[in-house]
């Protein structure tokens, strides 16, 4: 599975050490997670903490709407 993460921490103009701050893990910590399996409580924070939906978070997001392969 895909993540948008990056790019919506680059419209915002923050790094991936300042979302670890913001929800509170190291920046390692939230490297190995994303790289891995992450949960959905992460996920969950990770979109709190830049103020999007969760599904905005992934790779299938366009315009609001989750597209589903056919």
């Amino acid at each position: 599975m895909e993540y948008r993460i990056k790019e919506i921490l680059k419209a915002r103009g923050m790094s991936q050490k300042d979302l670890a701050e913001s929800i509170g893990v190291t920046p390692p910590s939230l490297s190995q997670s994303l790289s891995g399996n992450p949960t959905i409580g992460m996920l969950e924070k990770i979109a709190g903490a830049l103020g999007v939906p969760l599904a905005e978070l992934f790779d299938d997001w366009t315009d609001g709407e989750i597209v589903c392969p056919h």
